[in-house]
């Protein structure tokens, strides 16, 4: 092309800018762009080739305040929102920056229109693709350029060891023991959220960070600028929510097997565990305790007065929590009803199973008000009425049998659309009937969540996973991604859940070290599903599952019993700190247990710690994680003295030091003199 030429036809290839009421509008053939101000130092991004954009806020609360600035030039315009600028060019290629002027991230575009720019290539690679699915709406991928120096942590609980997740390759789907919460915090000080629940990918490349929805309408972000990792998560909960005060019983010790068969069995655990003097807040009643599944009551052959269990319960101080599953099983008493309603979820193949545990179920639309409406009612008529004020919502992926998620179809769309929002409409289900009835301080367990689901007091499990000290180290670093995904309540199985024997002394140190952890997780809960398995008691209803072993802390020799006591004596006396560091939870979304680099972001050395973490503000701890050590290295944050909580040494921060790690002992530090009163 001659340059007389090329000056003459450069306009027709760029599109055009407009101020649309204090938010930035971009268009080019079919692909209209809005930038506009959500939260402060915040800009939510969204583009759509659709007729007009879709409305859904899907994670996101509305916000009201509007002090960007848009200034629109020739080539290019911009929006600055407090910290934060983006500007998009004639091309449409998006860079933001903080209010230093750095390049916090932009977009990875490669083709021959962006010719007064460094990146101008023949290569043509666009950063917002929106791949035309053949008879439907859009494959997305969407691009930016990589440092290949910045650590990303957050993301939600997957299960793999590493807490930096940069290089990592991540799916955008929720499976058993894997959530998929995708809000990343970057050492380069931004906060990414990808606000859309369609299934897809995410890679963290050296070159290019590549996120992707296999089958979206639109393509849908937030973005937040900060100095710290604190103003990054606290603008992130500002604009998803935060999690309610967690009720005081919550914060001690929750008893949990898979599974009490009986009422009078659970009954006597309970007793035991005051004629101990054991401090326990809330013992569970797993799974099966129905007639069949989507029948949301207790069996009556095995639980024949459940009014009066709970009343024996809340006497001795104790909650019970109840297991809730969505799947509604073929011959359960509820299902003609709830298909000819249209409240279960649809196969677009073959026959209408989702997934064949004892028995062939379908799952309730949680994306459906009327099926919210409609279980929320059977929940409240047997179980809420009765008194039980705290529900196990388990298989809240929901799980299938098999995972072809564009075979499942829900009220809202296709599960490969829109399925990843489901467990927050599930703890939505609960949340809201709870608190219709009135009840504040709402809390429930799931195996799942997605963004925003924390503001419908979801604490959230990490799933079924093996009892190894690898599986140890992969929760480890879940529960610190999932504190900084923006859901502060989380917790594991104690012990973990699949393969272990009572009687094997191996497992014994495992569940010793656990349970320390445990001891200073946001909730502590033991759990599990042991070997050898009790003999089945009855044949009907519910006890066609069968059950494992005991698992109380008595349940394992004197030696683990008297660590385990110790361990729940500490937990008891941490009641008033936890309380503290709850209600910043409640009110600023901070994270209960997070990575050293959230309270100490100008030590370089905590941006890359991976084996220790900090319980609050004041209490550093390092987990052992491995099989017979005795000694551990910590490091010691700048610009803090260190107490040692066994042998009340202080040391200087700034420094690692060598701590003997006896089996009863986890490496504890309290900061600056704290006194944290538990020895």
């Amino acid at each position: 092309m001659s340059e007389q030429n090329h000056g003459q036809n450069q306009d027709f290839l760029f599109g055009y800018f407009k101020d649309q009421g204090g938010s930035l509008y971009y268009r080019y053939d079919a692909e209209e762009v809005m930038i506009e101000p959500w939260g402060d130092n915040s800009l939510r991004v969204r583009a759509s080739k659709m007729p007009g954009m879709p409305a859904e806020d899907w994670a996101l609360i509305p916000q009201e305040d509007n002090n960007a600035v848009v200034t629109i030039e020739k080539y290019q315009a911009s929006i600055q929102n407090g910290k934060l600028k983006a500007v998009i060019n004639k091309i449409g290629k998006l860079t933001f920056y903080n209010q230093k002027g750095e390049i916090l991230l932009e977009e990875y575009v490669r083709n021959r229109k962006d010719m007064f720019a460094d990146t101008c290539s023949s290569i043509e690679v666009e950063a917002r693709e929106f791949k035309p699915i053949t008879g439907g709406d859009y494959k997305l991928s969407m691009r930016f350029v990589s440092n290949p120096n910045e650590k990303i942590f957050g993301m939600g609980q997957y299960q793999q060891p590493f807490l930096d997740l940069k290089g990592a390759d991540l799916e955008l789907a929720h499976r058993n023991s894997q959530a998929s919460v995708p809000f990343a915090l970057s050492s380069l000080g931004y906060g990414f959220l990808w606000n859309n629940p369609a299934v897809g990918r995410v890679n963290f490349g050296k070159n290019i960070t590549t996120w992707e929805a296999y089958s979206t309408k639109k393509l849908d972000y937030w973005i937040t600028a900060g100095d710290t990792p604190a103003e990054l998560e606290e603008a992130y909960a500002n604009v998803t929510g935060k999690v309610p005060m967690m009720p005081e019983y919550a914060m001690g010790f929750w008893q949990c097997k898979l599974r009490y068969q009986t009422q009078e069995e659970l009954l006597e655990v309970a007793r035991e565990y005051k004629r101990r003097n054991l401090p326990i807040s809330i013992i569970v009643v797993d799974f099966f305790h129905w007639p069949l599944q989507g029948e949301w009551k207790f069996d009556p052959v095995y639980w024949p007065d459940p009014d009066a269990m709970i009343a024996e319960l809340k006497n001795m101080g104790i909650e019970l929590m109840v297991s809730i599953w969505p799947t509604v099983d073929y011959r359960s008493e509820n299902f003609e009803e709830m298909r000819n309603r249209g409240l279960l979820i649809r196969t677009d193949r073959g026959f209408r199973i989702s997934m064949d545990f004892q028995g062939n179920t379908v799952h309730y639309d949680a994306t459906n008000p009327e099926a919210r409406e409609y279980v929320w009612n059977k929940a409240k008529e047997n179980y809420y009425k009765k008194g039980v004020k705290i529900f196990w919502l388990d298989e809240a992926e929901p799980e299938y049998s098999v995972y072809d998620f564009d075979n499942y179809r829900y009220h809202l769309g296709p599960d490969v659309q829109i399925g990843n929002i489901y467990p927050l409409m599930y703890a939505k289900t609960f949340f809201d009937g709870m608190k219709e009835e009135g009840q504040e301080n709402i809390i429930n367990l799931l195996r799942c969540a997605w963004a925003g689901s924390q503001k419908y007091g979801a604490l959230v499990w990490s799933g079924d996973i093996h009892s190894t000290f690898a599986s140890l180290r992969n929760q480890f670093a879940a529960g610190l991604n999932m504190g900084i995904a923006g859901i502060p309540w989380w917790t594991t199985d104690i012990g973990g859940f699949f393969g272990a024997d009572i009687r094997d002394p191996k497992f014994h140190e495992l569940l010793i070290r656990w349970f320390e952890y445990g001891t200073f997780c946001p909730v502590m809960r033991l759990h599990g599903y042991r070997w050898p398995l009790q003999p089945q008691y009855g044949t009907t209803g519910g006890a066609t599952c069968i059950s494992g072993a005991s698992n109380e802390v008595w349940s394992y020799g004197d030696k683990v019993y008297n660590i385990c006591k110790k361990y729940l004596t500490i937990r008891e006396a941490m009641k008033p700190y936890i309380t503290k560091i709850m209600e910043e939870a409640h009110t600023n979304g901070t994270p209960v247990m997070r990575p050293l680099f959230y309270d100490f972001p100008e030590d370089q050395v905590c941006w890359e710690n991976e084996t220790q973490y900090m319980f609050g503000p004041e209490v550093l701890v390092a987990p052992v994680m491995e099989q017979g050590v005795r000694e551990l290295k910590v490091y010691l944050p700048k610009g803090a003295d260190w107490t040692h909580i066994w042998t009340k040494e202080t040391y200087p921060g700034g420094q690692t030091v060598s701590i003997n790690a006896p089996v009863e002992e986890i490496p504890l530090f309290t900061k600056n003199g704290y006194e944290l009163n538990i020895v």
